[in-house]
């Protein structure tokens, strides 16, 4: 037998007289692709703000939150159930399942409930891609996409928007080719607020190959379904054609917290998803709190009509600034400041109004501000006010 070398591990222990600062542990070899994985970053915290500049009297209008809050009955019933949080969750959430279906007009084993809309999107690159695929997406867009294609080794396609901020349809069909497997429509998109209507989108679809999947994000779907033309895209999956369509439980009905999105698809799609899917994903509470404010249409009532009047305040604000900015669908507002974006983010956060900028925009002179209550759309504009006049 051969004595260990000085510093070989024996029996769990280390040999030889090695002191701990010397010892260093090899990292384990990482993949090139997560290497390009940018982390995403979140609109900044109100707390982390106040610690940072010791304000108070903060507003966030950064991360497109329902400034409402949640439905009444979603509070009532997750106020109900928190004694049950020590049981698993409904492992296919069955429940909200079937409600969503109800609510949609579709069969229930055509869904599937994400950990946020976002987990579908992570999902459908996990079950989809292979290294080499394809996909396709605007830029500026939802991040997100981009990370699935990387996470799996798959070529992300960034097509630039129109000078007016809305999808390049054509030229991203255009690029489909025999490795494309997924083209993202973020509708409406994020960070622009523009939309794709009807007529557009039908074309778009009847262009793509069988072998792509069309995955349209309609996060803010509430807040654009009455504009004219907006797409019936569900429609689409119940005719049987490889769509895919993403809402959210985040935005109009207040739940960003409970982390509660679904996708609409073929049931063939869907199964294949639900066996990539981790079990007990969506958590028991959220899966209550869903239900309960799916049946409040009157609370998602309230925050579109709030988040109307809020638009025209804004239009008529950044009127009077000599700022442009994109028709709205969403409920946010992307502005051209004119200026330097960051600086003027910047000017906002000492003045207690967290907005949003990032390099992924690619428009460093534009700025996503989420419409919220009259009270913090005035205490904005306010501060707006004050840090263009600097």
């Amino acid at each position: 037998m051969v004595d260990n070398a000085p510093g070989e591990l024996h029996g769990g222990e280390v040999a030889g007289d090695l002191s701990a600062a010397s010892w260093a542990f090899a990292l384990p070899e990482i993949g090139e692709n997560i290497t390009h994985l940018v982390p995403y970053v979140p609109g900044k915290p109100v707390a982390e703000v106040e610690r940072e500049l010791g304000i108070t009297n903060i507003i966030k209008l950064a991360s497109n939150e329902n400034s409402l809050g949640p439905s009444p009955r979603a509070i009532e019933a997750v106020q109900a159930l928190a004694s049950k949080m020590h049981v698993y969750p409904d492992a296919g959430a069955a429940d909200l399942k079937n409600a969503l279906a109800k609510h949609l007009g579709v069969s229930p084993d055509m869904l599937v409930i994400g950990n946020g809309s976002d987990e579908i999107i992570h999902l459908l690159g996990i079950t989809l891609l292979a290294p080499c695929d394809e996909i396709i997406q605007a830029d500026p867009s939802f991040v997100r996409y981009e990370s699935a294609g990387i996470l799996n080794e798959a070529v992300c396609h960034l097509v630039p928007l129109t000078e007016d901020f809305r999808h390049d349809l054509d030229a991203m069909a255009a690029l489909v080719n025999p490795r494309t497997r997924l083209v993202f429509v973020c509708n409406p998109n994020n960070p622009t607020s523009t939309i794709v209507d009807q007529d557009e989108l039908h074309r778009f679809i009847q262009r793509m190959p069988p072998h792509v999947v069309t995955v349209v994000d309609e996060a803010y779907y509430e807040y654009a379904v009455n504009a004219d033309r907006y797409p019936d895209t569900i429609a689409y999956v119940r005719e049987g054609r490889n769509v895919v369509v993403l809402r959210t439980f985040s935005k109009a009905y207040g739940l960003a917290g409970h982390r509660v999105g679904y996708g609409v698809m073929r049931r063939e799609i869907a199964d294949w998803l639900n066996r990539t899917r981790e079990p007990f994903n969506v958590n028991y509470l959220a899966q209550v709190a869903a239900i309960a404010a799916l049946q409040d249409s009157e609370h998602v009532q309230r925050t579109v009509e709030m988040n109307e009047l809020g638009k025209q305040e804004l239009y008529a604000a950044f009127a009077t600034m000599g700022l442009t900015c994109t028709p709205t669908y969403g409920n946010f507002v992307w502005v051209d400041t004119k200026r330097n974006a960051r600086e003027v983010y910047e000017g906002l956060l000492r003045r207690g109004v967290i907005v949003r900028v990032s390099e992924s925009f690619r428009a460093p002179s534009h700025m996503r501000v989420t419409i919220g209550t009259p009270a913090e759309n005035a205490q904005f504009i306010s501060a707006l006010r004050a840090v263009l006049a600097t």
